[in-house]
């Protein structure tokens, strides 16, 4: 079984992202949840949508700003920031 990792990421609306896996689920995730109760100053310059937006998609994973902030895959799977 090949691990499990992210192939596509879609902006829906605000911090929501429809995320397509390559076992071929997709999950809807809300990050604003997370950004916005988490507190830390780090993700402050994500409450910005337009800052938000500006991921990458590396070796499977959604990632922002060079591992500032990412997330388990399994986590995004599941839905469960």
């Amino acid at each position: 079984m090949s691990e499990l990792s992210v192939v596509r990421a879609t902006h829906l609306t605000g911090h929501i992202l429809e995320i397509e896996f390559s076992d071929s689920h997709i999950s809807i995730v809300d990050f604003a949840p997370f950004i916005f109760g988490n507190g830390h100053p780090d993700y402050d310059v994500y409450k910005d949508v337009s800052h938000f937006l500006k991921f990458d998609l590396l070796d499977g994973n959604l990632n922002w700003d060079d591992y500032t902030m990412i997330f388990p895959i399994g986590d995004l799977y599941q839905n469960k920031l």
